[in-house]
């Protein structure tokens, strides 16, 4: 029998928290995640079905909804990543799918990124020495994919200084250094 033990993208079994000068870098291994695009001449159907199932309606280019802990972002033209809590929903690429029915394709992207929330009021600071995208002007909601480390990341604003970074999971070693060494640079 084997003796398997889960462990997070940094490697560890628990998440790993990083605070420097007031900001924390925290590991949010705790989230399903999977992706929805609507098939051809669905885009309304699938909108529709979308908002009937989880009660909130899919978000514009470059925002995001949600309700009740679950989080839709838009990744694309009609497309987006929905996230919500493993521990109830960790068969959430399934429900989208048996709820959208065949007006989506769903993948389960849970294994394959990676989500560090950046909570503090040196967030700004810390983002525009790794991107190129300005964190001081997004919204509450607003998302948008830039390149960190070399890697194709989304921001995700969940408030002034609160942002959620997603990268994909086999850089998560780089996108964490990068973090932190731009904190411990911006914040000293």
């Amino acid at each position: 029998m084997h003796s398997l033990i889960a462990t997070t993208a940094l490697g560890g079994t628990e998440a790993q928290i990083d605070t420097i000068a007031g900001l924390t870098i925290t590991e949010c291994p705790y989230w399903a995640i999977a992706s929805v695009a609507a098939r051809s001449n669905s885009e309304k159907p699938m909108a529709t079905a979308f908002k009937k199932a989880m009660g909130f309606g899919l978000p514009k280019p470059m925002q995001s909804t949600g309700k009740d802990g679950i989080t839709a972002f838009w990744i694309g033209p009609d497309q987006y990543f929905i996230e919500a809590p493993i521990a109830d929903n960790e068969l959430l690429a399934d429900t989208l799918a048996t709820t959208l029915k065949q007006t989506a394709s769903i993948t389960e992207q849970t294994g394959g990124w990676v989500r560090f929330d950046v909570a503090g009021s040196g967030c700004s600071d810390v983002s525009e020495r790794l991107c190129i995208l300005d964190t001081r002007t997004m919204d509450e909601g607003a998302v948008s994919r830039t390149s960190l480390e070399h890697s194709g990341c989304f921001i995700l604003c969940r408030k002034s200084d609160h942002f959620s970074v997603y990268g994909p999971r086999s850089t998560a070693g780089s996108i964490h250094h990068a973090l932190v060494t731009a904190a411990k640079s911006a914040l000293g």
